[in-house]
């Protein structure tokens, strides 16, 4: 186990640099700059602007200094907001976007799992086919979609919910259906045709000769079993949703870590858009490394040193 994880950290840090590399060079490809706009600056405000932000210097220059602030945990300042730096725009950002996703995974987790056990025990059967018809509308319909759908109706015509704010538990219920639409579905399907495939294996065919009740069979013996592919969804899916949806948040007025991204690519704020890509790559490479731990906890007979 200890040299499976060294590996995966060293392949981890290989993968930020490259990403990091790739995103900063392309970056400064882009057409146009972060002080263009449709009333240019004068030139000479516009030259302090670059030195202030270190864009007066070479790129190889600037990629350095850029590696060297990453290494002492600086990701620099931002150039939308004066005076805030990037580790303070992440970090109040991504408590909005956190709490959304948080309650977000749960919501499809165990909705999920329950929708596509049930269909799987029940396979030809009625919770069958209302699991496919649901995870078909999961699948297919769009969040925003879903999210105007649902402000339209509970919270203009019953005003039942608020549709803009994210202050009380309240405010979660729409934003966190209209997120979870799709990660459901995939759930509710992953976890049917995984179980669908674990109880048709001999060891449970030989749990069942001994006599064992259901319940213990499926929660006990084929359920460790069936949560592998759903395990492997997780990595992505976390990190996907705990770092913000760019279209939810702007529906629901969420000033979270999505909204600020795309926000920052407008902007041409470079630092901001760095950033939030290391953070972002960090965090995705650290949610599929505990999933693969995860693996020999689930079926130890994964054997990740081999």
């Amino acid at each position: 186990m200890t040299v499976y994880i060294l590996k995966r950290l060293v392949a981890s840090i290989v993968t930020l640099f490259i990403v990091v590399t790739a995103t900063f060079f392309l970056m400064h490809q882009m057409p146009g700059g972060p002080f263009d706009s449709d009333k240019p600056l004068p030139p000479k405000i516009k030259a302090n602007m670059e030195k202030k932000y270190g864009l007066d210097k070479p790129i190889g220059q600037q990629y350095a200094l850029y590696m060297k602030g990453i290494l002492h945990g600086d990701l620099g300042d931002s150039m939308k907001y004066e005076g805030m730096t990037v580790n303070y725009v992440i970090g109040y950002s991504f408590k909005a976007s956190a709490k959304l996703g948080a309650a977000c995974v749960v919501f499809a987790l165990l909705f999920g799992l329950f929708l596509g056990i049930n269909a799987a025990l029940n396979q030809g059967k009625w919770p069958d086919g209302v699991n496919m018809v649901l995870s078909t509308i999961g699948v297919v319909v769009p969040s925003f979609v879903l999210a105007t759908f649902l402000i339209y109706v509970f919270a203009v015509k019953l005003h039942i919910f608020n549709a803009i704010g994210f202050s009380s538990p309240k405010d979660y219920v729409l934003p966190v259906i209209s997120l979870a639409g799709f990660p459901l579905a995939t759930i509710a399907r992953l976890s049917r045709s995984s179980m669908l495939d674990v109880i048709r294996q001999d060891y449970i065919r030989t749990a069942k000769a001994k006599g064992l009740s259901r319940n213990m069979i499926i929660y006990k013996h084929a359920l460790r079993n069936a949560l592998i592919p759903v395990v492997t969804y997780l990595g992505p899916l976390i990190a996907a949703i705990l770092t913000g949806s760019f279209i939810v948040e702007s529906l629901f007025g969420i000033p979270g870590l999505g909204r600020e991204f795309v926000t920052s690519i407008s902007n041409r704020d470079f630092p901001t858009i760095l950033g939030v890509t290391v953070f972002y790559s960090a965090f995705l490479v650290l949610c599929n490394l505990i999933v693969d731990i995860l693996y020999v906890y689930i079926d130890p007979r994964i054997k990740l040193e081999g």
